[in-house]
């Protein structure tokens, strides 16, 4: 038998049918039942009772609540260090293709960076000649006639359109966390044979045009 009450305090007991019943403030929700036993002092304590059906494990200090949330909202080491991580593309070939042999792709440099001076804009694109970042790039490297010149870029979009654009050459991308890292190159010497007719409707190029699209600082490479 239970019996109902609307305003006890937590501190008051009732002695009903053998067992003491504990009645919080709130009526009809009797918190626990204790077996009334002879010659026995039951002690209660704060970490034993459950408060408004809250389980006492939940129960904590402010200090702790605070303490707590602040191990969860703790960023990691690593969080700084992703902010200055950039990713770059690019597409790679041997360097007589990309530079000797395929005019179209000497058109779409001169024209990219006609259109970058006229809209003021800062450039995006490099020519990395014997880049190193290829030792990255195991399965490219070996697919590739060496020198390899690689246009490299922040704008994705615009390699896989270069991609489509020059076909014969390879694609993929990289993380680095400087300019300088991701634009570093190994010493090279190009060697370019003129060809013994030039039968194009247009004048050849002359050895060299690609300097103006080296990164800044990049020492020229031996023609």
């Amino acid at each position: 038998m239970v019996v109902l009450a609307s305003s006890v305090s937590m501190s008051s007991t009732t002695a009903m049918m053998g067992s003491t019943f504990l009645y919080s403030q709130q009526p009809q929700k009797p918190f626990f039942i204790l077996p009334k036993s002879r010659n026995t002092t039951h002690s209660l304590s704060l970490s034993s009772l459950s408060i408004g059906g809250i389980p006492p494990s939940s129960l904590r200090t402010p200090a702790v609540a605070v303490a707590a949330a602040a191990d969860t909202t703790q960023s990691s080491p690593s969080s700084t260090q992703d902010q200055t991580t950039k990713k770059y593309y690019f597409v790679v070939a041997n360097a007589k293709f990309m530079l000797d042999e395929e005019e179209h792709f000497q058109e779409q440099m001169f024209e990219r960076l006609r259109y970058f001076g006229e809209q003021n804009k800062e450039q995006d694109f490099w020519l990395v000649i014997e880049p190193k970042f290829l030792e990255k790039f195991p399965n490219i490297t070996k697919r590739l006639k060496r020198p390899a010149v690689a246009l490299v870029s922040t704008n994705g979009t615009w390699i896989t359109f270069m991609k489509l654009r020059l076909d014969r050459v390879l694609a993929e991308s990289y993380e680095a966390d400087s300019i300088e890292e991701a634009l570093a190159s190994n010493p090279t010497k190009l060697e370019f044979e003129e060809p013994e007719k030039w039968v194009a409707p247009y004048t050849k190029y002359k050895s060299g045009w690609w300097e103006s699209f080296l990164p800044p600082g990049s020492q020229k490479p031996q023609a």
